[in-house]
């Protein structure tokens, strides 16, 4: 069997969720099934890294995607004409993009759809791209694979997909993210926030994430209570930062906010294994990897109690309101004051993150494209 793959988002060190998702189960896939062939097929040059084993053939397929425009080239000119030269059985998209112009199966793995409900959030292209196409996408497939019942249920609902064509493969979580020792915390601490205890977020800077209320919530609580706690915010800028900025400009206590930008893997790590907790309260998730992160690294997690993340959460997270300043300041409070609250929650985190593994998440897909491929 020959099986195309979308490899686009496998950028040497610019890894994002999609982007672990694809290396994480395609490393596993393609070692485990050496009888089959896989062309993996990027736009723009790749590392070496991603070629995971002998049965993977990697095509540079110009030009690179950065745009609304591009995509549509890429998609509906340049991905059937490799898929007809290769004669790929199953063209498989980690990202959902699919091309409406080849008769070939087709998977998608379509992580969430916030666009149809905060359109708002995105560029006015980008917004209408996505509203205009993904519907047609997930018509499209042959089969859809997501990261979470809520999105399941989200997709049927939402696009009248039959959802027996929709299965549920949860992401895992990056063996790399442990406990670290009590050295590598004040390093840690030391290096970051001169030697003082954090609040931690970690994601993009985009309007769904809720930073803006991050950062109201924090100014509630030093303001409440007596503590030099600082609030580090790991991750690139997205879309729409104005909003952040004016936020930021208007705290109090905006000296210990510290916005570290992108961290590498190892960097992020430390920098998690230090924190007090972390706070990710975003508006709409369809899954929260950072969440069983945290949990790995034996760390509290102050969550939203919206869309995916209580499927994510289970009983092992403090749960927020996102749209609720006092409710997200006062779960700082509890976890800055109560020390036996911190233990319980790390506990129950490492009884919930064991539900996650790259490797169950590998093995769901390829039962979903067994079944592509065969129906």
């Amino acid at each position: 069997m020959i099986i195309a793959v979308n490899t686009r988002l496998l950028i040497q060190g610019k890894l994002e969720g999609i982007g672990w998702f694809t290396r994480e189960t395609l490393s596993r896939i393609t070692r485990d099934h050496p009888e089959h062939q896989f062309l993996f097929i990027f736009d723009r040059p790749f590392a070496d890294e991603f070629v995971f084993a002998d049965n993977v053939t990697p095509i540079v397929l110009s030009p690179p995607t950065r745009h609304p425009i591009l995509w549509y080239i890429w998609f509906e000119l340049q991905i059937p004409r490799i898929l007809k030269k290769y004669k790929a059985d199953l063209f498989f998209s980690p990202d959902g993009y699919l091309s409406l112009n080849t008769r070939i199966k087709q998977l998608a793995a379509i992580h969430d759809i916030n666009f149809a409900h905060r359109p708002k959030d995105l560029p006015w292209l980008k917004g209408r791209y996505y509203n205009h196409y993904f519907p047609k996408f997930a018509r499209k497939a042959k089969r859809i694979v997501t990261v979470s019942y809520f999105s399941k249920e989200d997709i049927n609902r939402t696009y009248k997909i039959d959802s027996d064509k929709i299965d549920v493969v949860y992401n895992g979580v990056n063996s790399m993210y442990t406990p670290t020792s009590d050295e590598e915390k004040l390093n840690a601490k030391a290096r970051y926030s001169g030697g003082k205890a954090y609040f931690l977020f970690i994601g993009s800077l985009h309007p769904r994430k809720n930073i803006c209320g991050l950062l109201r919530a924090y100014d509630a609580f030093r303001t409440s209570v007596n503590t030099d706690v600082k609030l580090l915010i790991v991750g690139e800028s997205m879309f729409k930062t104005a909003e952040i900025e004016l936020a930021y400009e208007g705290m109090r206590y905006k000296d210990d906010v510290v916005f570290t930008g992108r961290l590498g893997n190892e960097e992020l790590h430390q920098v998690l294994g230090a924190s007090l907790a972390l706070t990710f309260v975003p508006f709409f998730e369809g899954f929260g990897i950072p969440i069983i992160e945290a949990m790995n690294a034996g760390v509290p997690v102050i969550c939203s109690n919206t869309t995916s993340l209580p499927e994510v959460g289970g009983h092992a997270v403090l749960y927020v309101d996102p749209f609720s300043l006092s409710q997200i300041k006062e779960a700082m409070i509890k976890i800055y004051q109560e020390k036996e609250l911190r233990d319980m929650l790390i506990e129950k985190g490492f009884e919930q993150k064991d539900k996650f593994s790259w490797d169950k998440t590998a093995e769901l897909l390829w039962g979903s494209i067994q079944i592509c491929v065969n129906t």
